[in-house]
């Protein structure tokens, strides 16, 4: 049977073939979305869920402060927004951190032989073979007070007491590093495989600096793989909240902590939880857009 045969043949029946996929996006992916949007217009119910009944007030607690009877003028409310400006920084610190260091990693698995390349890959991804969870409490593990890395730099006099690792945002920095650097790796080494390395050549024949070459030259071809890494690490970390829960404390609570305890916790307010997912998801969509508006200049160029 012939090319032009088959893919007519796939053409007549694309619908149906395609049917069983936008099934399962549409009831798996969209109908929670979906069905959060909703729940962020409804009224809350007392022990938790909702009431069937239009309301603005989730997203009018989540911006707004109205006093603790709620009869004072409206005026910012600062606890939320600082949540969030929070969690943004911690996000954005986690992906700049991982792309200092993925960068070079990708970099260095790239320029192996294909043999050693493998080997690489395979010692990056090792971490995901465990669950996150376990993985954040082990953490937890390592640098508690009384965890093996304080027990170590006490044995070697490195230092003289425990250093206060936990509870701290450097201990959520390091709990989003730990979970998402492969996130950065991957794509950026994609991206180098691809490069031409004969451009680097030519550079230095032309008595290019090594800054020069990388800044001009190299950046610009495997931007892709690194807005990619970006995203891939900054997204998730923006509403991580096994790190901030596990490593931090309540200095470093998090957007997404803040949305489990709403469902989960002793709050009980549906409609805000689902209100303050709506506000992230929105944030999130804009960066996605944002992305993809500059992919598809550059493809014009």
């Amino acid at each position: 049977m012939g090319a032009g045969t088959s893919s007519h043949i796939y053409e007549g029946n694309a619908p149906r073939l395609m049917a069983p996929s936008w099934i399962f996006i549409g009831f798996f992916l969209l109908a929670p979305v979906i069905m959060m949007a909703v729940y962020s217009f409804l009224t809350k119910e007392f022990r938790g869920g909702v009431i069937c009944e239009f309301s603005l007030a989730a997203y009018d607690q989540f911006f707004f402060d109205r006093g603790l009877f709620g009869d004072e003028p409206p005026s910012i409310e600062w606890t939320y927004i600082g949540i969030f400006w929070r969690s943004i920084w911690q996000a954005g610190l986690a992906t700049f951190v991982c792309l200092l260091i993925g960068f070079p990693t990708a970099w260095f698995i790239a320029t192996r032989d294909r043999q050693s390349r493998s080997i690489w890959l395979f010692l990056v991804t090792i971490p995901y073979w465990v669950n996150l969870l376990i993985r954040t409490v082990s953490m937890k593990f390592l640098i508690r007070d009384t965890g093996p890395l304080n027990e170590f730099l006490l044995q070697v006099g490195v230092i003289s007491e425990p250093l206060g690792l936990i509870n701290t945002n450097f201990a959520v920095q390091l709990g989003l590093f730990y979970s998402y650097l492969p996130f950065m790796v991957l794509p950026i080494y994609a991206a180098v495989e691809r490069y031409d390395f004969a451009l680097s050549e030519a550079a230095a024949d032309l008595y290019s600096g090594a800054w020069t070459t990388l800044r001009l030259i190299i950046l610009p071809v495997v931007k892709p793989g690194i807005i990619a890494g970006c995203i891939l690490v900054f997204v998730p970390s923006l509403g991580a909240f096994l790190a901030p829960d596990l490593l931090g404390g309540a200095k470093t609570f998090m957007i997404g902590s803040l949305i489990e305890e709403q469902f989960k916790g002793n709050a009980g307010n549906w409609p805000f939880g689902a209100a303050a997912s709506m506000i992230l998801l929105t944030i999130v969509l804009c960066i996605l857009l944002v992305y993809a508006r500059n992919q598809n200049k550059r493809e014009i160029r």
